[in-house]
């Protein structure tokens, strides 16, 4: 094989490689990819084909061809099979007369299955494929009964039997196994120059029938180079296949090799090609630089590379564009049949959506799974699957296991009459939806902030501080003489946000004071001048630093909650009692909050040696008549500013938190397992029609036989803990259900907010063009490159004990020996 060079293309070979590198899963294989196209980083990807379920072993070893069936596999006509084109595969490709890949019958491949209803022979496809050459190659060579009587010509001539053999001078008889008959055509072919030959003659082409000087032609044929090149690559191929082993291993290493590479590339976010696709280029891309790196300190790589700059492989150097699409495609493949199987495994599981454009204005969705893991111990398990619609379908997934959907709050989406939860909870009403708890968090703040003109305008001149500094860079650097923390831009959308805005202001105004009065002074022009002075005065003020310390402390406890609820280990009973602590303590600054805002602003006037007072504002009153009397103003600042601004945020905002998460609330009281067991009600929750998850008169058997807890208030999640701890899961299964089903339940879409940060770091300006499998790929092993670590790991430690097992037989075999020689 080595002396040959012999090289394997297709699924089948990269998946041995992946098997190598990965090891064996049980999984059931998601989408597959094959090696047609000549898609690029930049411009396409590989074309995804139909699933095929193929075992470990399957893998790394072709299926030998069935001895004991009463029907053989077919043998192969060429009567009718035209001349082998010359390969037009691009950079990466294998060319055909290397060309040695596992593919069994009536698979993907153009020739028909062989069955005891197909003729004796077929015609071959108009385009030869590799599956379609090794399919032949399997089959073999048609051969023509010796009794059958060949057809006479008009001229009396005829083909004869023992043409099929070749006579030697001793007398003996060589039977030629590439000679084939045509019954259809009357007239003879080169079976393995037919298979291989780009070259267009009689043998290959049209077939000869010149029985005159048929002797000859044939002793000048099999007597010529090309033909043996040709018979001696069909003889290896057809002995690896009997063998079944296909795959070099050399080259099975290069593969290995070549696969860690684009793994590691593509868990790091970093592009694979260049502007350039020669090994030796400056600017070739990360994949081929990283191979010359490894060249110099691996043997095997740098005979592989050694060989390519030899000018050995033409075509098949596994390093161009369209191998590094099959790379992805298989390795995201591998990563997806262990979470598939995870998923499946755990039964129940959430679905999370979310949508957003990238940079080429396209929109795409992401597709995140939340199931239960049931392992070594309970375990809340996120998986992404891509940026498609139509995963769930593909992979296999029912969705009638579906128990929870949450999506963003937006109308179109959460609608219960036309909204994507309609249509979903159509298919299946136990799918519940639950709206995303950041997002309502996010709300509650900008509904506090639009009831206040106070609260408004403060935040438009913590922009223009920030957009006065971020102007020049002698002013950015100003600021950074005076304070260690500079100011920050806030978003439009993400209101928790603005608490990042706030801190230099609350902890640092003394500074940002003086340097806005250093610009004031630097500046050579009168707007400049006039702005700063503008937001010095502002800045030290005795009512901006109050709005300072009480924007400052609500927008720290909201977003305090609003970064646990975004963790993947949350779930939905811990998400409530979080929420409802934010309550307790807003109701709680509610009292004493305003007093408190008034001390830390008068400490923070006297370090810039202003006074604390509020100046008066100006008021424009009512000109035109009035039914109704104004209402009484109130003539002390302070009271009027925590009147009109204080209390009118943190009621609005206490109000909405209340009413905004109505929903999870209700959710969470139908899954209360162990807070409320005299209003449960998950019979009716889990049940549709004659299918339920629970059965409720057990359940409430199980719940009154239930020991005494730890505690008296236990999570959905503590207790699946407890359970599996004290392994009570076959006493009480009823009970076990639904609390998997609860900690199923996701509590935000930050996974597939998470999801759209990988989207921009893979899809940038330089990759606007990327294809949408080339895209998928790379962010599914990007995201999920826990599960390839620890396919890789496992893969790692069933080689030391394998070795180990051999060493340690090795040894009992050698004693055993010393012990027989001592006897």
């Amino acid at each position: 094989a080595e002396s040959k060079n012999v090289r394997v293309c297709g699924d089948h070979f990269i998946k041995g490689a992946l098997l190598k590198y990965f090891g064996p899963t049980s999984a059931t294989p998601g989408p597959s990819t094959t090696m047609t196209g000549t898609s690029s980083e930049a411009s396409g990807a590989s074309t995804p084909s139909s699933d095929v379920s193929v075992a470990a072993e399957d893998i790394a070893e072709v299926p030998q061809p069935s001895t004991s069936s009463s029907d053989p596999p077919e043998a192969v006509d060429i009567s009718e099979a035209p001349a082998p084109q010359p390969s037009t595969s691009s950079f990466d490709m294998i060319p055909a007369t290397e060309a040695m890949t596992d593919v069994p019958p009536s698979s993907s491949t153009g020739i028909p299955s062989a069955t005891s209803q197909d003729p004796p022979a077929f015609d071959w496809p108009s385009v030869l494929s590799d599956a379609d050459r090794t399919e032949i190659v399997r089959r073999g060579p048609f051969q023509v009964d010796p009794s059958f009587t060949f057809p006479r010509r008009q001229d009396g001539r005829c083909f004869y039997y023992h043409y099929m053999y070749r006579k030697l001078i001793n007398v003996e008889n060589i039977k030629r196994s590439w000679f084939v008959y045509s019954k259809k055509n009357n007239a003879v072919y080169s079976f393995c120059c037919k298979l291989y030959s780009s070259k267009s003659y009689k043998l290959v082409k049209e077939g000869l029938s010149d029985w005159m000087n048929i002797g000859s032609l044939l002793k000048a044929h099999e007597n010529s180079p090309d033909h043996n090149k040709h018979m001696v690559i069909w003889k290896e191929l057809e002995l690896r296949l009997k063998k079944g082993k296909t795959i070099d291993q050399v080259e099975m290493e290069v593969l290995s090799q070549l696969i860690a590479i684009i793994q590691s590339l593509a868990e790091r976010n970093l592009g694979l090609r260049g502007t350039a696709d020669t090994l030796h280029c400056h600017n070739n891309g990360n994949f081929l630089k990283e191979v010359k790196l490894l060249a110099k300190f691996d043997p095997v790589m740098r005979q592989h590379v050694n060989q390519i700059e030899s000018g050995m492989y033409s075509n098949s150097t596994y390093l161009g564009k369209t191998i590094q699409n099959e790379f992805i495609g298989c390795i995201s493949d591998k990563i997806m049949e262990t979470m598939v199987a995870e998923i499946k495994q755990s039964k129940y599981y959430a679905i999370i959506l979310d949508c957003t454009p990238d940079l080429s204005h396209q929109e795409q969705m992401s597709v995140v799974i939340r199931t239960m893991k049931l392992g070594e111990a309970p375990e809340i398990k996120e998986h992404f699957l891509g940026f498609l619609t139509s995963r769930l379908e593909e992979l296999n997934i029912p969705f009638s296991n579906c128990r929870g959907q949450s999506y963003d709050n937006s109308a179109n989406i959460k609608g219960k009459n036309k909204g994507v939860q309609a249509r979903l909870l159509e298919k299946n009403p136990r799918a519940l939806y639950v709206p995303c708890g950041a997002h309502t968090l996010n709300l509650v703040v900008a509904d506090a902030a639009k009831n206040s003109v106070d609260a408004t305008s403060f935040f438009g001149h913590v922009q223009k501080i920030y957009n006065l500094f971020s102007a020049a860079t002698q002013r950015w650097s100003i600021l950074k003489q005076h304070v260690t923390i500079t100011v920050k831009s806030w978003s439009e959308t993400r209101w928790e946000s603005h608490v990042n805005s706030i801190i230099p202001l609350r902890y640092q105004a003394s500074g940002i004071r003086d340097a806005l009065l250093e610009v004031r002074q630097k500046a050579t022009d009168a707007i400049t001048k006039v702005e700063a002075q503008s937001l010095a005065e502002e800045v030290g003020s005795y009512r901006f630093q109050i709005c300072t310390v009480v924007w400052h402390d609500i927008l720290f406890m909201i977003n305090t909650a609003s970064k646990l609820l975004q963790s993947p280990q949350m779930h939905l009973d811990v998400a409530v009692n979080l929420l409802e602590s934010t309550k307790s303590h807003l109701l709680s600054y509610r009292d004493n909050g305003f007093a408190a805002a008034q001390a830390s602003a008068k400490n923070a006037c006297e370090e810039m040696h202003v006074d604390a007072v509020l100046k008066k504002r100006l008021r424009s009153t009512k000109t035109h008549f009035a039914y109704e009397s104004p209402d009484e103003p109130v003539k002390d600042a302070l009271k009027r500013l925590e009147t009109t601004f204080f209390n009118v945020i943190v009621d609005s905002a206490i109000t909405t938190l209340s009413d905004r998460f109505e929903t999870l609330g209700r959710v969470e009281s139908k899954f209360g397992v162990l807070q409320n067991f005299s209003a449960l009600d998950e019979e009716n929750t889990l049940r549709i029609g004659e299918e339920a998850d629970i059965d409720g008169r057990e359940l409430a058997s199980e719940i009154r036989n239930l020991p005494q807890l730890p505690t008296n208030r236990m999570s959905a999640f503590e207790l699946l803990d407890l359970f599996h701890k004290k392994e009570l899961t076959e006493l009480y299964p009823n009970l076990w259900i639904s609390p998997r089903i609860a900690c199923t339940l996701p509590v935000t879409v930050a996974s597939a907010e998470r999801s759209f940060s990988k989207l921009k770091l893979i899809k940038t300006y330089l990759r606007s063009s990327m294809a949408q499998d080339r895209l998928t790929g790379l962010a599914i092993i990007s995201i999920n490159h826990e599960v390839g670590k620890q396919k890789e790991q496992r893969k790692t430690k069933k080689k030391k004990k394998n070795c180990f097992q051999r060493v340690f037989s090795s040894i009992k075999k050698t004693f055993c020996c010393v012990s027989d020689v001592m006897i």
